[in-house]
């Protein structure tokens, strides 16, 4: 019997997920290396990144095949904006920056939103289900280290207050996946998509790493 295809979409993209899970500036800021700056401007990147997630949102959801995946309760956004206000003041906007990298994974996701909607899945898979899964982690790890109350503002982005039960949503977006609209051939693109996804992201976190080696040292 096949596997799935949410099924090969994870095991196809292991390696790339592991990759990015374990990249030298995650396991720093998860260990307590880093300073909460390396937090703030982590979280400026998802700003970014989550920026171009979204921005299409309303029109992707009317599209056959993206449109079963747009949630209104996965929406991040708002979380994040509440984050970056406590974490870097009055007037963030005016001094958030995106890295190149990021830059270039938030245009790789417009780029999909807008001519490819199976590829814009691919995306919003990599990061909404990362979120409800290794997520929780980061935000645990956050209120632990630097004090943050108990998912409140500073770790927002990670609470899904609207998601009742992660693991049964989980689920059933997976069966979403296996019910994806699109031929066999697209289904390849879009695993290779998800490959691409996560490469994208850990380049991110190469860029960040790179700019705090001296405050991991």
């Amino acid at each position: 019997m096949d596997p799935s295809f949410s099924t090969l979409i994870r095991t196809a993209s292991h390696e790339q997920h592991t990759e990015a899970e374990t990249s030298t500036f995650m396991s720093d800021l998860l260990g307590g290396g880093l300073g909460v700056d390396a937090y703030a401007r982590y979280t400026e990147q998802l700003w970014f990144v989550y920026a171009a997630l979204e921005e299409d949102a309303a029109r992707l959801a009317r599209d056959e095949v993206a449109g079963p995946f747009v949630r209104p309760e996965l929406l991040r956004l708002p979380e994040l904006e509440r984050d970056l206000a406590h974490l870097r003041g009055t007037g963030w906007r005016e001094r958030v920056s995106a890295l190149p990298a990021t830059a270039a994974y938030a245009a790789r996701i417009r780029e999909c939103a807008r001519s490819w909607p199976a590829g814009y899945v691919a995306h919003h898979y990599t990061r909404y289900l990362g979120d409800l899964s290794g997520g929780q982690i980061i935000r645990d790890k956050a209120e632990r280290t630097w004090g943050f109350a108990h998912k409140g503002d500073g770790v927002r982005f990670y609470v899904f207050e609207r998601v009742g039960n992660p693991a049964a949503f989980k689920r059933a977006y997976r069966e979403l996946l296996d019910a994806i609209a699109v031929d066999e051939l697209d289904k390849q693109r879009v695993v290779a998509e998800c490959k691409a996804a996560f490469a994208l992201n850990t380049g991110v976190f190469r860029a960040l790493g790179e700019e705090f080696a001296a405050d991991a040292a």
